[in-house]
Protein backbone atom coordinates (compact mmCIF):
# COMPACT_ATOMS: atom_id res chain seq x y z
CA UNK A 1 0.00 0.00 0.00
CA UNK A 2 1.34 3.38 -0.86
CA UNK A 3 1.25 6.57 0.86
CA UNK A 4 -1.64 7.94 -1.36
CA UNK A 5 -3.80 4.99 -0.22
CA UNK A 6 -2.78 4.90 3.48
CA UNK A 7 -4.27 8.45 3.63
CA UNK A 8 -7.24 7.64 1.83
CA UNK A 9 -7.74 4.99 4.78
CA UNK A 10 -7.03 7.47 7.27
CA UNK A 11 -10.07 9.15 6.11
CA UNK A 12 -12.35 6.91 6.18
CA UNK A 13 -11.12 5.32 8.90
CA UNK A 14 -14.03 6.14 11.26
CA UNK A 15 -16.98 5.46 9.08
CA UNK A 16 -14.96 1.95 8.05
CA UNK A 17 -14.67 1.18 11.59
CA UNK A 18 -18.73 1.53 11.89
CA UNK A 19 -19.19 -0.11 9.06
CA UNK A 20 -16.71 -2.54 8.40
CA UNK A 21 -14.74 -3.07 12.02
CA UNK A 22 -16.10 -6.23 12.89
CA UNK A 23 -17.64 -7.62 9.57
CA UNK A 24 -15.01 -10.58 9.24
CA UNK A 25 -15.50 -11.57 12.82
CA UNK A 26 -17.28 -14.61 11.58
CA UNK A 27 -13.63 -15.78 10.57
CA UNK A 28 -11.90 -15.04 13.79
CA UNK A 29 -12.43 -18.29 15.70
CA UNK A 30 -11.14 -20.48 12.82
CA UNK A 31 -7.94 -18.61 12.51
CA UNK A 32 -7.02 -18.30 15.92
CA UNK A 33 -8.39 -21.67 16.96
CA UNK A 34 -5.99 -23.58 14.15
CA UNK A 35 -3.56 -20.93 14.54
CA UNK A 36 -3.42 -22.19 18.88
CA UNK A 37 -4.19 -18.40 20.17
CA UNK A 38 -4.87 -18.34 23.97
CA UNK A 39 -3.28 -16.94 26.85
CA UNK A 40 0.12 -15.34 26.34
CA UNK A 41 0.19 -16.31 22.42
CA UNK A 42 1.86 -13.63 20.84
CA UNK A 43 -0.25 -11.82 17.70
CA UNK A 44 0.52 -9.91 15.41
CA UNK A 45 -2.62 -8.26 13.42
CA UNK A 46 -1.19 -7.46 10.10
CA UNK A 47 -3.47 -4.78 8.45
CA UNK A 48 -4.70 -4.41 11.92
CA UNK A 49 -7.18 -1.50 10.85
CA UNK A 50 -9.36 0.17 13.66
CA UNK A 51 -8.22 -2.58 16.23
CA UNK A 52 -11.17 -5.18 16.25
CA UNK A 53 -9.49 -8.17 16.15
CA UNK A 54 -6.79 -6.66 18.45
CA UNK A 55 -9.36 -5.94 21.00
CA UNK A 56 -10.50 -9.53 20.28
CA UNK A 57 -7.46 -11.15 20.69
CA UNK A 58 -6.57 -9.45 23.78
CA UNK A 59 -9.71 -10.94 25.53
CA UNK A 60 -8.48 -14.15 24.52
CA UNK A 61 -5.32 -13.02 26.68
CA UNK A 62 -2.79 -13.26 24.03
CA UNK A 63 -0.48 -10.35 23.83
CA UNK A 64 -1.92 -8.08 20.99
CA UNK A 65 0.25 -6.03 18.12
CA UNK A 66 -0.58 -4.87 15.18
CA UNK A 67 0.64 -3.04 12.34
CA UNK A 68 -0.86 -0.95 9.82
CA UNK A 69 0.00 2.35 7.16
CA UNK A 70 -2.95 4.49 7.82
CA UNK A 71 -2.21 7.01 10.94
CA UNK A 72 -5.76 7.42 11.43
CA UNK A 73 -6.58 3.68 11.70
CA UNK A 74 -3.58 3.13 14.14
CA UNK A 75 -5.01 6.18 16.04
CA UNK A 76 -8.23 4.11 16.71
CA UNK A 77 -6.45 0.94 17.29
CA UNK A 78 -4.21 2.31 20.12
CA UNK A 79 -7.36 3.70 21.63
CA UNK A 80 -9.38 0.67 21.50
CA UNK A 81 -6.56 -1.79 22.78
CA UNK A 82 -4.33 0.39 25.13
CA UNK A 83 -2.12 -2.54 25.69
CA UNK A 84 -1.77 -3.52 22.02
CA UNK A 85 1.68 -2.40 20.37
CA UNK A 86 0.48 -0.86 17.40
CA UNK A 87 3.41 -0.09 14.90
CA UNK A 88 3.18 1.69 11.47
CA UNK A 89 4.19 -1.25 8.59
CA UNK A 90 2.72 -3.20 5.77
CA UNK A 91 3.13 -6.40 5.16
CA UNK A 92 6.04 -6.73 2.94
CA UNK A 93 8.03 -4.41 5.63
CA UNK A 94 7.15 -5.71 9.24
CA UNK A 95 8.78 -3.85 11.80
CA UNK A 96 9.29 -6.75 14.36
CA UNK A 97 12.58 -8.99 14.93
CA UNK A 98 12.92 -12.25 13.42
CA UNK A 99 10.60 -14.70 15.55
CA UNK A 100 9.45 -12.28 17.76
CA UNK A 101 5.93 -13.28 17.15
CA UNK A 102 4.05 -17.01 17.43
CA UNK A 103 0.71 -15.98 15.27
CA UNK A 104 0.31 -13.57 12.60
CA UNK A 105 -2.84 -12.75 11.25
CA UNK A 106 -3.96 -10.96 8.38
CA UNK A 107 -7.69 -10.39 7.81
CA UNK A 108 -8.99 -8.88 4.20
CA UNK A 109 -4.80 -7.26 4.00
CA UNK A 110 -3.08 -9.89 1.94
CA UNK A 111 -4.63 -8.93 -1.59
CA UNK A 112 -3.29 -4.98 -0.60
CA UNK A 113 0.27 -6.26 -0.73
CA UNK A 114 2.33 -5.35 -3.86
CA UNK A 115 4.02 -8.61 -3.45
CA UNK A 116 2.23 -11.85 -1.49
CA UNK A 117 4.83 -14.40 -2.05
CA UNK A 118 6.78 -11.88 -0.42
CA UNK A 119 4.69 -10.70 2.39
CA UNK A 120 3.86 -14.38 3.47
CA UNK A 121 8.24 -14.39 3.66
CA UNK A 122 8.07 -11.10 5.46
CA UNK A 123 5.34 -12.75 7.72
CA UNK A 124 7.46 -16.43 8.17
CA UNK A 125 10.57 -13.91 8.76
CA UNK A 126 8.81 -12.51 12.19
CA UNK A 127 7.92 -15.79 13.36
CA UNK A 128 9.86 -18.59 14.95
CA UNK A 129 9.81 -22.37 13.39
CA UNK A 130 6.44 -23.55 13.78
CA UNK A 131 4.98 -20.12 14.20
CA UNK A 132 1.32 -19.86 12.34
CA UNK A 133 -0.12 -17.46 9.44
CA UNK A 134 -3.52 -17.09 9.83
CA UNK A 135 -5.15 -15.24 6.68
CA UNK A 136 -9.19 -14.31 5.61
CA UNK A 137 -10.05 -12.77 2.62
CA UNK A 138 -13.43 -12.34 0.62
CA UNK A 139 -14.64 -15.37 -1.51
CA UNK A 140 -15.34 -15.16 -4.78
CA UNK A 141 -18.29 -12.70 -5.85
CA UNK A 142 -20.70 -14.91 -6.52
CA UNK A 143 -20.98 -15.97 -3.11
CA UNK A 144 -21.38 -12.61 -1.76
CA UNK A 145 -24.82 -10.55 -2.10
CA UNK A 146 -22.60 -7.37 -1.88
CA UNK A 147 -21.31 -7.92 -5.29
CA UNK A 148 -25.48 -7.62 -6.33
CA UNK A 149 -24.98 -4.06 -5.40
CA UNK A 150 -21.45 -3.31 -6.59
CA UNK A 151 -22.05 -4.37 -9.62
CA UNK A 152 -24.83 -1.98 -10.42
CA UNK A 153 -23.10 0.76 -8.54
CA UNK A 154 -20.43 0.31 -11.46
CA UNK A 155 -22.80 0.29 -14.26
CA UNK A 156 -24.38 3.31 -13.92
CA UNK A 157 -20.74 4.30 -14.28
CA UNK A 158 -20.81 2.69 -17.77
CA UNK A 159 -17.80 0.63 -15.69
CA UNK A 160 -17.57 -3.53 -14.56
CA UNK A 161 -16.66 -4.43 -11.31
CA UNK A 162 -13.10 -6.24 -11.44
CA UNK A 163 -12.38 -10.06 -11.77
CA UNK A 164 -11.69 -12.06 -8.94
CA UNK A 165 -8.21 -11.85 -7.68
CA UNK A 166 -6.75 -15.64 -7.19
CA UNK A 167 -7.03 -15.64 -3.67
CA UNK A 168 -10.75 -14.90 -3.50
CA UNK A 169 -10.87 -18.71 -5.59
CA UNK A 170 -11.36 -21.76 -4.17
CA UNK A 171 -8.09 -23.09 -3.01
CA UNK A 172 -6.49 -20.09 -3.95
CA UNK A 173 -5.31 -19.23 -0.28
CA UNK A 174 -4.17 -22.71 -0.07
CA UNK A 175 -2.37 -22.34 -3.15
CA UNK A 176 -0.27 -19.31 -1.83
CA UNK A 177 0.32 -20.69 1.48
CA UNK A 178 1.94 -23.76 -0.41
CA UNK A 179 4.23 -21.62 -2.75
CA UNK A 180 5.62 -19.55 0.05
CA UNK A 181 6.64 -22.78 1.40
CA UNK A 182 4.42 -22.86 4.53
CA UNK A 183 2.47 -25.74 5.48
CA UNK A 184 -1.22 -25.81 5.95
CA UNK A 185 -3.14 -26.67 9.08
CA UNK A 186 -7.06 -25.82 8.30
CA UNK A 187 -9.14 -23.71 5.06
CA UNK A 188 -12.37 -23.22 5.23
CA UNK A 189 -15.50 -20.77 4.45
CA UNK A 190 -16.88 -18.76 6.54
CA UNK A 191 -20.55 -16.79 6.26
CA UNK A 192 -20.03 -12.92 6.86
CA UNK A 193 -23.53 -11.14 6.77
CA UNK A 194 -23.50 -7.62 7.05
CA UNK A 195 -26.32 -5.39 7.95
CA UNK A 196 -27.21 -1.49 7.53
CA UNK A 197 -29.86 -0.15 10.32
CA UNK A 198 -31.07 1.79 7.20
CA UNK A 199 -30.41 3.20 3.99
CA UNK A 200 -28.21 5.94 5.08
CA UNK A 201 -26.10 3.36 6.78
CA UNK A 202 -26.23 0.97 3.77
CA UNK A 203 -25.16 4.20 1.61
CA UNK A 204 -22.60 5.36 3.60
CA UNK A 205 -20.78 1.49 3.72
CA UNK A 206 -21.15 0.96 0.17
CA UNK A 207 -19.67 3.81 -1.19
CA UNK A 208 -17.45 4.26 1.57
CA UNK A 209 -14.63 6.68 0.91
CA UNK A 210 -16.55 8.68 -1.92
CA UNK A 211 -17.29 12.30 -1.76
CA UNK A 212 -21.00 13.59 -1.04
CA UNK A 213 -21.88 14.95 -4.97
CA UNK A 214 -20.77 10.95 -5.90
CA UNK A 215 -22.70 9.17 -2.98
CA UNK A 216 -25.77 11.74 -3.20
CA UNK A 217 -25.44 10.69 -7.32
CA UNK A 218 -24.92 7.15 -6.09
CA UNK A 219 -27.51 6.93 -3.87
CA UNK A 220 -30.65 5.37 -5.15
CA UNK A 221 -28.47 3.02 -7.29
CA UNK A 222 -27.29 1.71 -4.14
CA UNK A 223 -31.18 1.47 -2.08
CA UNK A 224 -32.31 -0.38 -5.51
CA UNK A 225 -29.88 -3.06 -6.03
CA UNK A 226 -29.99 -3.34 -2.33
CA UNK A 227 -33.62 -4.12 -2.33
CA UNK A 228 -33.59 -7.89 -2.32
CA UNK A 229 -32.07 -8.15 1.09
CA UNK A 230 -34.04 -5.65 2.83
CA UNK A 231 -36.15 -6.02 5.96
CA UNK A 232 -39.81 -5.23 7.03
CA UNK A 233 -38.10 -2.99 9.31
CA UNK A 234 -35.78 -1.04 6.69
CA UNK A 235 -32.71 -2.65 7.53
CA UNK A 236 -30.41 -4.76 5.28
CA UNK A 237 -28.69 -7.59 5.63
CA UNK A 238 -26.23 -8.85 2.49
CA UNK A 239 -25.28 -12.08 2.78
CA UNK A 240 -21.55 -12.45 1.95
CA UNK A 241 -18.58 -15.30 2.61
CA UNK A 242 -15.19 -15.03 3.55
CA UNK A 243 -12.35 -17.57 2.95
CA UNK A 244 -9.86 -18.18 5.09
CA UNK A 245 -6.57 -20.49 5.77
CA UNK A 246 -4.00 -21.39 8.53
CA UNK A 247 -0.44 -22.50 7.47
CA UNK A 248 2.36 -23.26 9.84
CA UNK A 249 6.04 -22.11 9.07
CA UNK A 250 8.34 -25.45 8.61
CA UNK A 251 8.99 -26.74 12.62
Amino acid sequence: MDGGAAERWSAVADEWSRSWGSFASPAWPHLLEHAGVGPGTRVLDVGCGSGELLAHVSRLGAEAAGVDPAPEMRARARVRVPAAEVRDGHAERLPFPDASVDVVVAVNALQFAGDVLAALAEMSRVLGPGGAVAVASWAEGSRNDLDVVERAVAAAHDDEVPPDGELRQPGGLEAVLAAAGLDLVAAGLAPAPWRAPDDDALVRGVLLGEDPSTMAELAPVVVDAARPFRSDDGSYVLRNALRWAVARTPA
